[in-house]
């Protein structure tokens, strides 16, 4: 039996998820938890967007982005969380729009569950630059959070859109992207260190050796229809946590109408 269920998705812009469908597919999705990305909306757009829509009733907890219309993250909880937190110390990170941590009571006791979005980075450019500060705090956040949470026998749970591939089987075109920001050998060394040691990548763990599934696709061009895609969402979870995730599912549209972002949903079952 399922004790916890956590979904995340790169919405892509809450309100033109909510047009598209993408609510109704995240509260049909049985989650207890979900964390969303790309929210581009203020406080009182998501609570417009929410109010009567299938997540009515859900509590939100919200980090807003600076620049109106871009990034922002948020943890929607079926209960009021026990603690919110989105100021880290970490100045790459605060501010952003980009984490948040809500702490949760489960059956498998509490747990941190963090929403990120990491910057997508552009090579050789003060925006690589920016992406690299984001994930030396991220690091520096991990770190701590793993710290706090052994110490209180808790669980941690990152989720979000990591803007990384990480190994050759999470992205179709590798070869052609070498040299790209998103498979640059800097960033993917920063996974490498994350998933040696500390943490457990659940969509790997669980979902086989691939190549994929992969959770994004461009919208131009035939890259949906051909499985042309990058496994760049992740649920990320210590090693006590990751030994009760019991199936990893992507919730890859059946066409590329029917999509409601250009990220498809990552479930994790716990228990």
């Amino acid at each position: 039996m399922t004790q916890l269920r956590v979904v995340t998705a790169n919405v892509n812009g809450i309100r033109a998820a909510e047009r598209r469908g993408g609510l109704q597919w995240l509260a049909d999705s049985g989650a207890d938890v979900i964390c969303l990305q790309e929210v581009r909306a203020t406080r009182d757009q998501v609570d417009e967007v929410l109010a009567g829509s299938p997540l009515d009733g859900w509590v939100v907890s919200h980090s807003e982005a600076p620049d109106k219309g871009r990034a922002g993250v948020a943890v929607l909880t079926r209960v009021t969380p026990k603690a919110v937190n989105d100021v880290t110390g970490h100045e790459a990170m605060d501010g952003l729009g980009r984490w948040i941590e809500v702490e949760v009571e489960s059956s498998l006791g509490p747990v941190t569950v963090v929403s990120a979005y990491v910057h997508s980075g552009e090579a050789d450019t003060p925006k690589q630059e920016d992406k690299y500060a984001f994930l030396e705090a991220m690091d520096a956040r991990l770190a701590q959070l793993r710290r706090s949470t052994t110490r209180r026998k808790g669980h941690v749970l990152v989720c979000g859109d990591l803007n990384i591939a990480h190994r050759e089987v999470d992205i179709k075109n590798w070869k052609g992207n070498l040299r790209k920001a998103g498979f640059l050998p800097e960033e993917r060394a920063y996974l490498d260190r994350w998933f040696a040691s500390s943490w457990v990548d659940l969509g790997r763990h669980l979902g086989g050796e691939g190549p994929g599934p992969y959770t994004w696709w461009s919208w131009r061009g035939q890259a949906f229809d051909n499985d042309a895609g990058w496994r760049i969402d992740y649920q990320v979870a210590t090693p006590g946590l990751a030994e009760a995730a019991s199936a990893a599912a992507v919730g890859r549209a059946p066409s590329y109408a029917e999509r409601w972002s250009d990220h498809a949903p990552l479930t994790v079952d716990f228990g």
